[in-house]
């Protein structure tokens, strides 16, 4: 008697056919918790319609693994191994994604694709036992380690083809748009290495255009920026003043972090201008080549100092002043790997578009300063004198 494989419908890949590990994976209340998380947090009070959620990106990229195992045909161990780890990579995720993963860093000393700790003590790693596999395996190869690991964590991974086009679809941009069905068409294993067969260098390339296209219109608006770190700040007081563990501040949804911060005095007014979309205004707003290097990727205390300095200057409540300096913008797609004439070389080797892109990422780096409406004038002076710049207007 022949069974039915259960299908799901995706708005980005039609239907998605899950294998018996799969489908036992997503009945766990880790993998259910991710129907709570949004994909893109805060990009939605830019784009209301990227209402998408690490649920479905993770059966996309588990879709992916799954066509490119089938296309490099590895033995069934192998596969089913690489499978598992596409469908379980986000489960690591904190709440609203990568807007908290700072804090909880800070906290927990963890990022979020180190889940050894999630599946060998949960029911995840039971099911994962229960298939045959083994999850420190698999935890190592959500972290890109391991044979192959480089499919679902590096720099052209089934995780990044994924997300490229169901972001670009939810919000309603073009950018994201890749041909990954040829990308993966043309992945080889090499010495053990996972490249693309020569003559794809502009498939290739296309993935890094889209990426760089999309961090500039999506990823990076400025809007998104201001909310995720006001979200950081709200985050980083609630665990500063222990009204949660920071361990189960990683496991909440986002609905219930903005519940968290609503009850909490020193939060509650962020966690309004959040829900209500009154966010802090840009004070500065300052391109790569009006920041000298000292202020550029901050680390957290150097940028809380800087805060409170702005502040004082200002003569400001210092909760009404932060900075927001990303480090040097990078382009792990250049570093894919690509067979010329039999032997590997690196896509940035190959590619005089990369050099270009490159530029054009340093090009709309900026570093931000925000603060409420009233007292903005104040702090963008006061900002201009401390981080000495003169880039005080918004472009």
């Amino acid at each position: 008697m022949t069974t039915t494989a259960t299908t799901i419908k995706d708005s980005v890949h039609d239907y998605i056919e899950l294998c018996p590990t799969a489908e036992a994976l997503l009945d766990t209340a880790p993998m259910q918790r991710l129907r709570y998380v949004r994909q893109l947090s805060t990009v939605q009070l830019v784009y209301p319609s990227a209402n998408h959620t690490r649920f479905e990106h993770s059966l996309g990229v588990y879709h992916l693994a799954s066509r490119a195992v089938d296309q490099l045909e590895l033995d069934d161990q192998l596969a089913d191994r690489l499978r598992a780890a596409a469908l379980v990579h986000d489960v690591g995720h904190g709440p609203f994604g990568h807007q908290t993963e700072a804090a909880i860093e800070r906290h927990v000393g963890r990022h979020h694709d180190e889940i050894e700790w999630l599946l060998t003590d949960s029911e995840v790693g039971d099911v994962l036992e229960e298939q045959g596999l083994d999850p420190e395996a698999v935890a190592a190869t959500v972290d890109g380690r391991g044979p192959l690991g480089e499919l679902v964590s590096g720099s052209l991974d089934v995780d990044r083809m994924d997300y490229l086009v169901r972001d670009a679809h939810h919000t309603g941009v073009p950018y994201g748009t890749i041909d990954h069905s040829r990308l993966l068409y043309a992945l080889r294993t090499v010495d053990g290495e996972l490249a693309l067969e020569a003559g794809n260098v502009a498939t290739a390339e296309s993935a890094l255009i889209a990426r760089t296209l999309m961090n500039a219109t999506v990823y990076g608006h400025h809007v998104s920026r201001i909310a995720g770190a006001m979200l950081d700040r709200a985050s980083e007081r609630v665990l500063r003043d222990e009204v949660i563990s920071p361990e189960r501040f990683a496991r909440l949804t986002d609905s219930e972090l903005l519940s968290l911060l609503a009850e909490h005095e020193p939060t509650a007014d962020l966690e309004r201008r959040l829900r209500e979309r009154t966010l802090y205004k840009r004070a500065i707003w300052a391109r790569r080549g009006d920041v000298t290097d000292e202020f550029v990727g901050l680390e957290y205390d150097h940028t809380r100092s800087l805060e409170r300095e702005i502040a004082e200057v200002a003569d400001v409540d210092p909760a009404a002043v932060i900075l927001d300096s990303p480090s040097e913008p990078s382009s792990p797609e250049s570093r894919a790997k690509i067979v010329v004439d039999g032997d590997l070389r690196r896509l940035e080797e190959r590619s005089s578009l990369v050099a270009g892109l490159d530029a054009c990422a340093r090009e709309t780096w900026r570093l931000g300063v925000y603060a409420p409406e009233p007292v903005l004038a104040d702090v963008q002076a006061a900002a201009a004198t401390v981080l000495e710049t003169d880039a005080i207007v918004a472009p």
